[in-house]
């Protein structure tokens, strides 16, 4: 069984910080390419950044320059640091992690995480 456990959010002023950390647990799990997703309410969950094995990553236009997203392969972890928060960042954070497990393709996500931008 393969699980992803988030955390690190919380409430945060406006120009804060905060980093997210996401540890995926379950044996005979090749991982090859994570992400962290969002979805603010009433709104459809979105990509906010991926990561691949070789540390290729990707984001969101509306996180880059404030967000980075990194791994730990020997972990298995998976990180975002985000800075300059504003409001329009309050959403659920979810961990997402895909490769084989086994001999099938297995693309998972975690319970989410809150994160609150609010003065």
């Amino acid at each position: 069984q393969v699980r992803l456990v988030e955390s690190g959010g919380g409430l945060v002023q406006p120009g804060g910080s905060l980093r997210l950390s996401c540890l995926v647990s379950g044996s005979n799990f090749s991982i090859t390419e994570m992400g962290w997703y969002r979805r603010a309410l009433d709104k459809q969950r979105e990509l906010v950044a991926s990561i691949t094995t070789d540390g290729t990553t990707n984001y969101a236009d509306a996180v880059k320059g404030r967000f980075v997203i990194s791994r730990d392969n020997i972990k298995n972890a998976l990180y975002l640091q985000m800075s300059s928060l504003g409001p329009e960042d309050t959403a659920v954070y979810y961990c997402q992690a895909e490769g084989l497990l086994g001999e099938s393709w297995l693309d998972q996500f975690g319970q989410g995480t809150q994160v609150t931008v609010s003065s």
